[in-house]
């Protein structure tokens, strides 16, 4: 039976059987095992649960199982022979790798971006933190919430690295370069999580007890990247997801400089300069794989894209929204913080960082792999402007991480486009109010934001496409009833 999506020629995977008086109720169906349908076969390894539509706990879900369905295991798949390659790159990985690394002292620390709790000043630091976070929508909290989870999972990444055989840190102390990176790696990350955790807390604008059982249930789940104990697939698959982690964080850096919050910016900024540099870690150590084995590691490249990348953070799950990964990607891909163009402009990245169209001396399989490589950016982009209309046409959905709010972005324009044909009427007044008395009106506070910069300004010149409405006044009437009741 073929278990491996891919045109790999590695020796036999290893299958782990359920003993079958435990074999739970499973099938396989699309490369992937189900428990809803009767037993067919009693030999592989996965989880799953059910995709319960409603939103509330329940009884039948196993504790610490993934809140979606897990790809058939294949573990071990790289020729044991190929082992010796990893073994005999530890010098050039002492020299050229742990040289991305930076010496503990000359790192930056959480604390050097955070109110200081030992200063008489903290009170009034943390209020301005506050001030600040107050003119943010909570589409771009979702979005920084989501890739702060991700951050806070790091104890199943390193768990996954030291899953590669070859360069695993076989003891816990390993002194081998391939150990020695793995632990440093970790340590610089776990700054990360703990810098957003703390600002996020600091910023009183999430559930901080809901986002903190993300966290514990997607630790718990672990991960699914497919990458079979390979570190051929284990460090092709890190040189992508550092890319994508670095294009993330740039992009919420650059959506808090619009929202006017320049010190999460630089928060933002900081993470993704870290990222990057960890990138081109990773990049590097793949790139003298292509020089040592083109030919395997242009098919590992090939069946890594096949096989798709899977975010880190592809099993997170809150105690109620089963597709909450989804959910989160899909507000991501319409604020851009990460779409699928982005997965297409890393992978045209990679391509061309590795100088796989160049590749010479390939096998027949391996000219296949390095065609399908490289013509694979141009088929994603295609998909692009269907998953960007998909994500505007998402109905809104409460997150429990900002209270149950729902994505409130298409809400907020569409206020704005009433307000602005109705800043010259009687409205203003009752509108100004509003904003300024209610506080359940938090979640429109980015629209405040655009009220009190255009208040004054005629929307005749300012936004010409509404100007229909001015032609007739009777449409002030509909508009209005339109605004009371997105203002509930």
């Amino acid at each position: 039976m073929a278990l491996l999506n891919n045109n790999l020629k590695l020796s036999h995977p290893v299958i782990i059987p359920f003993p079958s008086t435990q074999s739970p109720m499973m099938t396989m169906t699309n490369s992937c095992v189900s428990i809803r349908s009767p037993p067919k076969f009693n030999f592989v390894m996965a989880s799953s649960t059910l995709r319960a539509e409603t939103k509330e706990v329940e009884n039948v879900k196993k504790p610490f199982t993934p809140p979606r369905e897990v790809h058939t295991q294949v573990l071990h798949s790289m020729p044991p022979q190929k082992i010796e390659i990893f073994k005999s790159l530890e010098g050039w990985a002492e020299q050229n790798i742990l040289t991305y690394l930076k010496p503990v002292e000359k790192c930056w620390q959480p604390q050097d971006f955070l109110p200081d709790a030992a200063s008489d000043g903290f009170d009034e630091q943390v209020k301005e933190l506050r001030e600040r976070a107050k003119e943010i929508p909570d589409d771009y909290f979702v979005c920084l919430v989501g890739d702060m989870i991700t951050e806070e999972a790091l104890p199943t990444y390193q768990t996954m690295l030291n899953t590669l055989d070859g360069v695993r840190d076989e003891t816990g102390a390993s002194p081998t370069p391939w150990a020695v990176w793995t632990r440093a790696w970790t340590a610089e990350e776990n700054r990360h999580g703990d810098l957003l955790n703390k600002y996020l807390y600091l910023s009183g604008r999430v559930d901080m007890r809901q986002i903190e059982k993300t966290i514990q249930y997607l630790i718990g789940s672990g991960m699914d990247p497919r990458t079979e104990n390979s570190p051929y697939l284990g460090f092709i698959y890190t040189s992508f997801q550092e890319r994508a982690t670095f294009i993330s964080h740039g992009n919420t850096a650059r959506h808090a400089k619009e929202h006017g919050d320049l010190k999460l910016a630089q928060i933002c900024g900081i993470i993704a300069a870290d990222e990057r540099r960890h990138e081109n870690a990773y990049t590097k150590i793949v790139e003298k794989l292509f020089e040592i084995d083109p030919d395997g590691t242009v098919l590992a490249f090939a069946d890594m894209m096949r096989k798709k990348i899977s975010m880190p953070a592809h099993l997170m799950y809150d105690g109620r929204d089963d597709n909450l990964f989804e959910h989160f990607s899909a507000v991501a891909q319409r604020l851009g913080v990460y779409t699928a163009r982005d997965y297409a402009d890393i992978l045209e990245h990679l391509v061309a960082r590795w100088n796989v169209e160049k590749l010479g001396g390939l096998s027949a399989d391996g000219c296949k792999a390095q065609e399908y490589v490289c013509n694979l950016p141009p088929r994603i982009r295609k998909l692009e402007e269907r998953s960007q209309g998909r994500a505007k046409q998402a109905p809104p959905v409460p997150f429990s991480w900002v209270f149950d709010r729902q994505s409130m972005d298409f809400i907020v324009d569409g206020i704005w486009e009433v307000v602005c044909c109705l800043c010259y009427t009687e409205t203003v007044p009752r509108i100004r109010k509003r904003l300024d008395s209610d506080s359940e009106f938090g979640k429109f506070r980015h629209f405040k934001t655009k009220f009190d910069a255009s208040e004054n300004q005629n929307p005749r010149e300012s936004d010409s496409g509404l100007s229909w409405v001015w032609e007739n006044p009777c449409n002030h009437h509909q508009l209005m009833s339109k605004l009371l009741v997105l203002l509930g």
